[in-house]
């Protein structure tokens, strides 16, 4: 029986005549070139639409950066012009209105200066 067996996959793989002449492996093996050139397809699209959303939100982070940055630029222009001490006294109110958000900033402004700190050893 086993040998009946092997027969009968050597026949498959080899001399099954279909459609043209061309063995059954080689139906498989066409119907697998289609499956995976439709699947290799269906990545390709899904990969530029990726891309597209990428370089969108790209585009969005890109423009926002640059009006917060400009944004700071003019405050920073502002308080250059104001007394240390008057600075002082308004960052003290602030904090007492505002502990939490006084935590943040100071907690935001020591990560940018560590950062900028250790980007330069």
């Amino acid at each position: 029986m086993a040998e009946e067996k092997n027969t009968e996959t050597a026949n498959e793989w080899t001399d099954a005549p279909d459609n043209g002449g061309l063995p059954a492996v080689a139906r498989k093996v066409g119907g697998s070139a289609g499956v995976a050139a439709g699947t290799a397809n269906n990545l390709a699209n899904s990969a530029q639409e990726y891309a597209d959303r990428v370089s969108e939100v790209a585009a969005q982070t890109r423009d926002y950066v640059t009006e917060k940055v400009t944004a700071v630029g003019h405050k920073i222009r502002e308080l250059s012009n104001q007394d240390l001490g008057e600075l002082a006294e308004n960052a003290k109110s602030f904090a007492r209105r505002n502990p939490g958000q006084a935590i943040l900033i100071s907690a935001a402004a020591g990560l940018l200066l560590g950062l900028i700190v250790r980007g330069r050893r």
